[in-house]
C-alpha cells in the first residue's frame, strides 16, 4: 500500500465532497490573477474556455480538478518565449460559469472541445500537457485522435485512479463510492464553503505553504457541481486495457518525498501503472505532492522544457 498515494491524491480528493465548495460567485477567496500576457481573445467553448500567449510551436497546457489555468503560471513566462501556448480551462473553475459541465459525459465533452479547437487553428501537431483530471483527459485524447498530438506529458495521474486504493481495483469496486461524494458535493451547492476541508486537502496535495495557500483558494473557487462531476468520472474511467494501443510518446511525471512517498515506492509505483505502454518514459521529482508544478517549479520547468523542445 502507498501512504503518500492514499492521503495525498485519493483521500483528499474524496475529501472534496464534504461542503468543500460555496456558490461560485460567493468564494472565499479568489484565484491567484495571472502574471503572464494573455492575448484578449479567449475562446469560450461548451465545456472549456482557451486562452493563448506567446509565438512558435503549438503546446497545450491542461489543469487538473478544481485547477484554474493560473496552475501553469510559473512556468508559461519562459516557454511563451518559443511557444505558442493554449491553457485550457474547465467551465465552472475559478469561478467561471459551468457551460454544459453539469451533465454527465463531460470528459468526453471536453476531450470533443479540445480536438475541434486543435484543427480548427491547425494545430494537430501540438504538444499536449495535462496535470491531474487533466492527464487522464490527455489519454483520453490520445486513444480519440492520435493523429491529432504529436506527444503528451501526463503529470501525477494515472490509467486508473482505483489502483491508489486496491491493486486490481475495477470501475465496478470504486463507483458507489465516487456516486456518493459526487452527490454530495451537487448537494452542497449554495451553502456555505467548508474552509478547514479545503484547507486540509490543500495541505495533503502541496508541501509548501505558498503552495496550499494557492490550491485552497482555487478549490474554494471552483463550481461544487462541476467538481463533482469531474471527480465522479474520474474515478470510473479506467483505460488500463487501453495503455497498450495508445502509441503517442508518452512523459509521465510524477512526485516523490522522502517523508511521505520514497523515491523507490513512486518508480515502482508508476512504472506499473504505464508499464504496458508502447513509447513512455519517465520523469521524477522530488521533495514535491501532487501539485508538483508549485512546490518545484525550477525541476518542472526544465522537464517541461526538455519535452517542449524534443524532436
Amino acid at each position: 500500500m502507498i501512504t503518500h498515494l492514499k492521503t495525498s491524491i485519493a483521500a483528499s480528493l474524496f475529501t472534496l465532497g464534504i461542503g468543500l465548495h460555496p456558490v461560485a460567485g460567493h468564494a472565499q477567496a479568489a484565484a491567484p490573477t495571472p502574471t503572464i500576457r494573455i492575448d484578449p481573445t479567449i475562446t469560450q467553448m461548451d465545456h472549456i474556455s482557451i486562452a493563448s500567449t506567446g509565438k512558435g510551436p503549438v503546446i497545450v497546457l491542461i489543469p487538473g480538478l478544481s485547477s484554474p489555468r493560473a496552475v501553469w503560471d510559473g512556468i508559461v513566462p519562459e516557454l511563451a518565449k518559443t511557444h505558442r501556448v493554449y491553457l485550457v480551462q474547465v467551465n465552472g473553475f475559478a469561478g467561471g460559469a459551468p457551460g454544459k459541465n453539469l451533465a454527465p459525459g463531460m470528459l468526453d465533452g471536453i476531450v470533443a472541445d479540445l480536438d475541434t479547437f486543435v484543427v480548427k487553428a491547425k494545430a494537430t501537431d501540438a504538444k499536449l500537457v495535462g496535470h491531474s483530471l487533466g492527464g487522464l483527459i490527455m489519454l483520453k485524447f490520445a486513444k480519440a485522435h492520435p493523429d491529432h498530438l504529436r506527444a503528451a506529458m501526463i503529470v501525477d495521474s494515472l490509467p486508473f485512479i482505483g489502483e491508489i486504493y486496491v491493486p486490481g481495483a475495477t470501475v465496478a469496486m470504486v463507483e458507489p463510492r465516487a456516486k456518493m461524494i459526487r452527490d454530495t458535493m451537487l448537494a452542497s451547492y449554495g451553502a456555505p464553503a467548508n474552509v478547514a476541508a479545503a484547507e486540509g486537502t490543500a495541505n495533503a496535495l502541496a508541501l509548501k505553504p505558498e503552495s496550499q495557500a494557492k490550491v485552497k483558494a482555487w478549490f474554494l473557487a471552483a463550481d461544487p457541481r462541476v467538481s463533482g462531476e469531474a471527480l465522479y468520472e474520474d474515478f470510473t474511467t479506467d483505460l488500463r486495457g487501453d495503455m497498450a494501443g495508445i502509441t503517442t510518446p508518452l512523459t509521465i511525471v510524477y512526485p516523490w518525498s522522502d517523508a511521505k512517498l520514497p523515491k523507490s515506492k513512486a518508480d515502482a509505483f508508476y512504472r506499473a501503472a504505464y508499464a504496458k505502454a508502447p513509447n513512455v518514459s519517465f520523469v521524477d521529482i522530488g521533495d514535491a505532492a501532487h501539485f508538483v508544478m508549485l512546490d518545484q517549479p525550477t525541476a518542472f520547468a526544465t522537464a517541461l522544457k526538455t519535452f517542449a523542445e524534443a524532436r
